[in-house]
């Protein structure tokens, strides 16, 4: 019994190792488990939106920092007009409400290693608002500008669905809310800045500058 089970190890290890000395030939197997995989793009977003109740158009442009294809850190821009019809500022006309803000954009992403993500972006920034309208004359706007220009902080959470075209183009959809900080404007119409948006991206760049592999191909000498 001890010599059968001998001779039947040997039949088996024998193919056994014919297969492993294959397969290390068509192959060098390794672990990069731990290797971090870095990216970064320039993003473009327009998006849609109100601010006490009247539509509002917002135009951002980010670039960032993208962290193992699971995190965003980078800096982030927004030009914003809303239309307000505010009467009273000026005799001849009414006015809208136009501002611009700029900071922090940070983003965790889900399900990175799929071609469509979820994450949670959020802006935490500064900038300024006030009222505007093309018809005023320059002696109007100089006479009013202090007054009708106030600064702001705004956070702004949302949650986003990404598209991976490719490793160089990657698109996104979502809505956020916009929080932002009191502001003193005469006439005291519009406090905040706070509203909802929806909108659609376009990121160019590298998001994966190096591809996790475990497994690397070796070229034939044959």
């Amino acid at each position: 019994m001890k010599h059968i089970t001998i001779i039947l190890l040997i039949i088996l290890i024998g193919p056994i190792s014919k297969i492993a000395a294959q397969e290390t030939k068509d192959y060098i197997e390794f672990n990069d488990r731990k290797n971090i995989v870095h990216g970064f793009y320039l993003g473009i977003n327009p998006s849609y939106g109100e601010i006490d109740g009247k539509d509002t158009y917002i135009m951002s442009l980010k670039v960032a920092y993208v962290v193992n294809r699971q995190f965003e850190i980078g800096f982030e821009a927004k030009g914003f007009y809303s239309q307000q019809n505010i009467p009273g500022i000026f005799t001849s006309n009414t006015a809208d409400l136009g501002g611009v803000y700029a900071g922090l954009h940070l983003e965790p992403i889900m399900f990175s290693k799929s071609r469509i993500n979820l994450s949670f972006p959020i802006l935490i920034g500064a900038g300024a608002t006030g009222y505007i309208n093309d018809d005023w004359d320059d002696d109007e706007l100089d006479q009013r500008r202090d007054e009708e220009w106030d600064a702001i902080f705004v956070v702004e959470p949302g949650i986003n669905m990404l598209y991976n075209i490719s490793r160089y183009v990657q698109l996104e959809t979502g809505i956020k809310y916009r929080f932002s900080s009191t502001i003193d404007l005469s006439p005291d119409t519009i406090n905040k800045i706070d509203g909802f948006s929806v909108g659609f991206g376009l990121k160019v760049g590298i998001f994966n500058l190096g591809r996790n592999r475990y497994k690397k191909n070796v070229p034939s000498n044959e």
